[in-house]
């Protein structure tokens, strides 16, 4: 009796063993860094789409820095032109306008030196001036277009050789296709294209807000021509 009554508390005994070995067992959480990850997507296509990545921001703060400056016009700038006009002290408003070294006081300058011409001419010699200045603030955005359109681009050439390389590992298996074969070209499919389209969409917004600043600089220097313009019809002291 007292050896049954042993043998039952050493079957409890190794149940309680064996269940605690079992709740110890946990499967634990795996993570993957963002350099995994750009190493499982493929130096020939992550390479490339880092290249356009580091193209794109270098080109979105340059050109932020480039059209804030030209959209920095002192408040009076346009009073004391006028009052120099009205004055005729066309030097002392020439100088003004090199001081300010702005694509609007290189509009009103050049409007300055033509002063005593028709006014259709001086109109024309500023449109010409303020195509140049915006010629110039444009600089790089064609470029941020074309990062948004190619990223996604070459994430989905990613996205097709990860594929290719998924079916090619099927084709060749004889003895069935384990998962194992297979997670690395299914990975390379999944990260180039998240990648491609994350590089996509940021360069897309740089470039919208970039033309979004760049049409207000474009309406100041088209006020300002006119502002101009008014003050030449103007009668002098």
């Amino acid at each position: 009796m007292n050896l049954l009554f042993l043998s039952q508390i050493s079957e409890g005994v190794d149940t309680l063993v064996n269940a605690a070995g079992t709740l110890s067992e946990v499967p634990t959480e795996e993570t993957i860094s963002i350099w995994q990850l750009i190493q499982d997507g493929g130096w020939y296509i992550m390479g490339p789409l880092g290249i356009l990545s580091v193209i794109a921001i270098y080109i979105f703060i340059e050109r932020m820095l480039a059209i804030g400056k030209a959209g920095k016009v002192e408040k009076d700038f346009m009073n004391r032109i006028k009052d120099y006009i009205l004055d005729e002290k066309m030097e002392s408003a020439i100088d003004l306008c090199r001081q300010a070294d702005t694509p609007v006081s290189h509009m009103i300058g050049k409007g300055i030196t033509k002063i005593g011409r028709p006014i259709k001419d001086i109109s024309d010699s500023i449109e010409n001036v303020g195509k140049l200045e915006v010629s110039k603030l444009e600089r790089g955005l064609p470029t941020l277009a074309t990062v948004a359109g190619a990223a996604p681009m070459i994430g989905f050439l990613g996205t097709v050789l990860g594929m290719i390389q998924t079916f090619h590992q099927m084709m060749i298996s004889a003895n069935g296709v384990e998962i194992a074969a297979l997670s690395g070209g299914i990975m390379q499919a999944m990260v180039t294209t998240v990648a491609g389209l994350v590089i996509g969409i940021m360069a897309y917004i740089c470039y919208n807000i970039l033309v979004a600043r760049l049409t207000n600089v474009i309406n100041g220097l088209e006020a300002s021509s006119i502002e101009f313009l008014d003050v030449l019809d103007t009668p002098t002291k």
